[in-house]
Formats: structure tokens, sequence, C-alpha cells
């Protein structure tokens, strides 16, 4: 490991447990900063009013840690919007923010739209499809942010079982993102879960960052944030456990494509020789090939635009 690599994992690397509660909400007062929870979602009301309800119990009620949570619904077509409703979040729908600019599908997407809808000093992104959700999650990656004025940015890290097998999720971490890192970003080889869902960021970073559209999200954050602010300023917390929805092998296929194509534009900001994706599946008369778009597209930093711009002004 590249020896900046190995210093940071040293002392950018933290448990949840190194920062008491107590510690946090003090130190959240003493700074006056309000920190937003936001949750991309998509059909997801098996689990995201699980995950409201518990932010709003363990954070907002018992102590004043989290100012608001914010559900960004996507276009579901179940009981999404409902049931997160129903658990204390305000519910905000993709399409309608900032109307005059035509929505596009994809979780990076509905991330950039979130800054425009929230407020705090500091945003927590967290995932809609986790299961047995605890607050640590929210509380282990908001609080360097908030005891260390030289961090702008915080993944959580954590073991990803797949089914039964411990450590086995991640697949695309495992085959994609880590070698990509370690080759090219190799002072970025230290983060565990590079790709994961789950970090919380100062607005003041986030509104600089262009942010990709789909699943590339994570990555291109990552490495900017690295150019932006220095390796210093990004950390990670061990949050425990991660469960969740995976996915089949050719959605993780598409999913390595994009984050793929976000690291080539970062390595080059080169012409594309093919954005898309051929995967195959069995039909009736043998293998058919299915062909899919890669995402090629990334919002502009939102200080770049004037909606946002005015909203600051106000």
């Amino acid at each position: 490991m590249l020896e900046d690599a190995e210093r940071w994992l040293n002392t950018r690397s933290w448990s949840v447990d190194d920062r008491p509660l107590k510690k946090i909400v003090a130190a959240k007062r003493s700074s006056n900063a309000t920190v937003s929870v936001v949750l991309p979602a998509l059909n997801e009301e098996e689990t995201v009013g699980e995950i409201v309800a518990v932010i709003r119990r363990d954070l907002m009620l018992k102590v004043p840690l989290v100012d608001e949570i914010v559900v960004i619904d996507s276009g579901s077509t179940d009981r999404t919007s409902e049931v997160a409703a129903a658990a204390g979040a305000r519910v905000v729908h993709r399409d309608d923010i900032l109307p005059r600019l035509p929505a596009v599908p994809g979780k990076g997407e509905v991330l950039w739209r979130s800054l425009l809808v929230t407020s705090g000093d500091i945003v927590c992104f967290i995932d809609a499809d986790l299961k047995e959700f605890s607050s640590d999650f929210v509380s282990g990656i908001v609080g360097p942010l908030l005891t260390d004025p030289g961090v702008d940015l915080v993944k959580a890290m954590y073991d990803r079982p797949l089914g039964q097998a411990a450590g086995q999720g991640g697949r695309v971490t495992e085959l994609m993102a880590r070698p990509l890192l370690n080759m090219h970003w190799p002072q970025l080889a230290g983060f565990v879960q590079p790709l994961g869902g789950e970090y919380a960021a100062r607005r003041s970073l986030l509104e600089q960052l262009p942010f990709p559209v789909g699943y590339g999200v994570e990555l291109g954050m990552l490495i900017d944030a690295l150019h932006l602010v220095g390796l210093d300023a990004l950390a990670q917390v061990d949050v425990g456990v991660r469960k969740h929805r995976h996915q089949d092998g050719q959605a993780l296929g598409r999913m390595s494509a994009a984050i793929y194509r976000t690291a080539q534009l970062r390595l080059a900001r080169g012409h594309l020789i093919r954005p898309s994706l051929t995967q195959f599946e069995r039909g009736e008369e043998g293998f058919e090939p299915r062909t899919y778009s890669v995402d090629t597209e990334e919002r502009p930093p939102m200080a770049d635009v004037a909606e946002y711009a005015r909203r600051k002004a106000a």
C-alpha cells in the first residue's frame, strides 16, 4: 500500500465507539451546525419506514442530532412515499425539484437534486434498502464532521454479508472499484467501502462537486473530493454490519460499466468510444443479446446552478 494511504488508514479510520453520542451532540451544540439526512428511494416500502423511524427516534427525539430527514422519491410505484411520510420523513418527489431541468434516471441525479431541498450544513446520505438498521450509521459518519473541523467527507465502512457468507457482499467493489482505485488513485486505497451509499459531507464541499447521475456517483465523488480538499479531509468510520437487498449479476455488470465510465472520464476526460454494454440472456432460441446504455451524463457542481445560488442568498 502507498505510504500516504497507509498513514491515512491509521489516522483517519475510526470506530463508531470512538465518539460517544453525548460528545457528538455537544459538538453540534457548540458549533451551531445543522444536519440533514437524505434517503434516495425507489420502491423501498419494505425498509424505508423502519430506517426513518429509527433515525427519528434515536437522533431527533432522544437526542437533538438530526435536524431533518428527507426522503427523495425517484418515481416509486409502491407505497414508499406514504410509508416514509408516516414514519416522520419529509417526502419530496424528484421531478418536483428543479423542474426546468428534466430528471434522468439514476441515484446520483437524486442525490444532486437533494441539495436544493435540504438545509443542513452537513448532509448525510443513507440508502433506503437497509435491513436491521442502526442509527449508528448516521451518528458514526456525522460525528467526525462535528468534532474535527479538518474533515470534510466521511464514509461508513462495514461488513457486507451475502446471504450466510460473511464478507462476500460488495462484489462490484472488489472486482471493479478497488482495482481501479489501487491502480489509478492509490491514495484512496485505504477506503474499505468506496462504493458504499452511507456517507456524510459538508455542504460546502458537496456544492462544489459534479455528480455523475447514475451508479458512478460514489466513486466520482470520492475521487473529486480527493483532488479538491486532499486526502486528510476524508475519513471512514466502522459502523458494524450492513444488510440490504442484493442485485443479480447482470445488474452488477451494468453498475460496473457505469463505474468504469466514471473512472475513465476522470482519467482523461476523453472521448468515450462506446458508452454501452451488451449482456446475454438465454431465450427460446439460445442466448439473446441485451444492450444497455452506460450513464454518460454528469450534473454540474450545485454552486453553479442559478436556483441554488438564489436560495443561498435568500
